[in-house]
């Protein structure tokens, strides 16, 4: 039963665990945070999230106070401004009944939930959906099915345009975020709170360990104490193909974006982050359904890490917060948007420019006062994603390890190195999420090091390992910026029937008294399976030493790279644990014991150009 509390110093009641039934006959556990002076009705705003309705959320502080805020503190600042809002535990997490299956029940749990409000004395008929992640994906999955009610929406880094490129996986690689995830989250489990001895098992399991004991196998990974998250890890696993599976409602938007919900939107991610995909996608994808208006957001950050300049062991500035440069903070940026559509209250928001970029970079490269390199960066807007004024620009591989906008012209040209999936390329930072404890997203010097999983002494740059191939340019004469997507086409073969190829852009600052070495600053990066290089739907494996040609597409992004900066390119077969390990064998993903050494070469002669495109903002 409900328990309405009390008018507090904040004026406002509560009701606590309201328990919505749904379609199916399970109840989800909500809680009601309304004003207490006025009788309403009011404007809502819902969070339907997995980690708890009452739970503090540590990407709920700000610049000046980074600490986590209770919901109810952040319900508090909205319920002074005139809204009533609403939080609820996803089926099978926290206070919700039901079996909990990632991300699968929660467009019609969404759907029902909001008509469930529309049917509410306090609700005025107008609903705005917010929440980061995993609070995202229940917003865009309820939108897909166009529920009621819905006005606007904010969606802070997720809400799949498509799971399989984007999420779970990439160019046909599994994203280890999903395992780390899992681990955490069955801990945090109703099943692990209601037994002791279940929670004990999983605490006891060391994720570094089993990290370092690939493959896992059913029955055989640190979650097999919990089958249900076993389960869905191992499905999502060993759906290596594209197909049925991927096009299920809450992890592929992009099949609903015409039956989508035509209210504003503002999508909104960041450069280092799981969702630069996801973000852009769903722009284009409904922009081009009609649907909207539509805004897109893209910070220099780490997943919800909006109040922060430094991302990684990068500083990108004064500029780089939210907080101080597009709002006093985030609690005041969704007030001013949900003001807008939700109260009709003409504050410029929707005179605003459709596209906001951080560009990264063109910062002084020394090290700042806390010990971090002078990155810099700088807000900039535009009137569309791409920038339209973006001039596609190849720049072509070379034997001798160059990178310039000349095509090659010898003949015969290539460079082989060998790739073990014992010994892979660790991850230095990256677009990754939820990696904790294994691995952290970021910015940082591509240098190995004991905060690496992976790296071992005595800790030499990613460049030196004989598995990396790196190209690139001399000094730059002058800055290059780029902002949009990128795309790298190789010519490759193999001595094995399938392998993997890893594409990563580097801006490399020259050497400084600060760093004498100089720093290697990771920009984007991206990843292929050799089985789907020409269809996801239908993989095929390769031919030894057979030529085939390639397209890896790491993540959009946007950055200077200041003159007298190299950029650069690397090459290689892994990057591990952000993806799983390709055994190189040919076995199906995700259930495989055997390994082999891969010989991988890359063609670089006059008929086989491999090169990068990128996209270069004229001066």
């Amino acid at each position: 039963m409900a328990v309405t509390g009390p008018r507090d110093s904040n004026d406002m009641i509560v009701d606590r665990d309201v328990m919505v039934r749904v379609r199916d006959g399970i109840r989800l556990a909500t809680d009601v945070y309304r004003p207490a002076s006025t009788p309403g009705p009011f404007p809502v705003i819902l969070e339907r999230t997995p980690y708890g309705k009452a739970e503090p959320s540590p990407r709920e502080g700000t610049a000046a106070d980074p600490s986590p805020r209770p919901r109810a503190e952040v319900a508090a600042h909205f319920i002074a401004h005139g809204y009533a809002v609403v939080y609820q535990d996803c089926r099978g997490r926290w206070g919700s009944e039901g079996r909990f299956e990632k991300y699968l029940a929660e467009g019609e749990d969404g759907y029902d939930t909001l008509a469930w409000i529309m049917a509410q004395p306090w609700c005025n008929g107008r609903i705005g959906t917010m929440g980061l992640s995993y609070a995202a994906h229940t917003q865009v999955a309820a939108a897909c099915l166009n529920p009621p009610g819905l006005a606007c929406m904010l969606v802070d880094s997720g809400g799949f345009s498509n799971a399989y490129q984007a999420g779970i996986r990439q160019g046909g690689a599994f994203e280890l975020k999903q395992a780390t995830w899992a681990l955490k989250q069955a801990k945090l489990s109703p099943e692990a709170e209601a037994d002791p001895l279940l929670k004990a098992a999983l605490l006891a399991e060391d994720p570094r360990a089993w990290f370092a004991a690939m493959p896992w196998r059913p029955g055989h990974s640190p979650l097999k104490w919990h089958p249900d998250y076993e389960a869905y890890l191992f499905e999502q696993w060993r759906h290596g193909q594209d197909g049925a599976y991927w096009r299920q409602l809450g992890i592929f938007a992009e099949g609903y974006w015409q039956d989508f919900a035509n209210v504003p939107m503002l999508h909104m991610s960041s450069w280092y982050d799981a969702y630069v995909r996801t973000a852009t996608e769903n722009y284009l994808g409904l922009k081009a359904a009609g649907k909207g208006p539509l805004w897109l957001v893209m910070g220099p950050w780490t997943h919800g890490d909006r109040s922060l300049r430094v991302i990684g062991d990068v500083d990108f500035g004064a500029k780089a917060p939210l907080d101080g440069n597009l709002a006093e903070d985030f609690f005041a940026y969704r007030r001013r948007w949900f003001d807008r559509w939700l109260r009709d209250i003409d504050n410029g928001v929707d005179r605003e420019a459709p596209v906001k970029l951080f560009v990264m970079g063109g910062g002084g490269g020394d090290k700042s006062d806390q010990g971090h390199l002078d990155h810099g960066g700088d807000w900039r807007d535009f009137a569309d994603w791409p920038p339209p004024a973006v001039a596609t620009t190849a720049y072509y591989l070379h034997a001798d390890g160059s990178l310039s906008t000349t095509a090659p012209t010898a003949a015969g040209a290539a460079l082989t190195f060998d790739y073990d999936p014992r010994h892979p390329v660790p991850s230095i930072g990256g677009t990754m999420t939820s990696g904790e404890p294994i691995m952290v997203g970021g910015a940082f010097d591509q240098r190995e090091g004991p905060d690496f999983f992976g790296s071992k002494p005595p800790y030499l740059p990613l460049a030196a390992r004989a598995d990396i191939l790196v190209f690139e340019t001399p000094p730059l004469e002058s800055d290059l910026t780029l902002a949009g997507p990128i795309t790298v086409h190789l010519h490759v073969s193999s001595d094995c029937p399938d392998t993997d190829f890893t594409a990563k852009l580097i801006d490399v600052h020259p050497p400084t008294s600060d760093f004498p070495t100089g720093y290697a600053v990771n920009v984007t990066d991206g990843i292929l399976r050799c089985r789907y290089r020409e269809s996801w739907t239908e993989p095929s494996l390769m031919t030894p030493g057979t030529v085939y040609t390639i397209t890896i597409e790491p993540f959009a992004t946007a950055a200077v790279f200041k003159a007298g900066h190299r950029l650069r390119l690397d090459i290689s077969s892994s990057n591990y644990p952000h993806f799983d390990l390709n055994p190189n064998t040919g076995a199906p993903e995700g259930d495989w014991r055997r390994s082999q050494v891969a010989a991988n070469t890359v063609h670089l002669d006059r008929t086989h150009p491999s090169h990068i495109l990128l996209p270069v903002l004229p001066a």
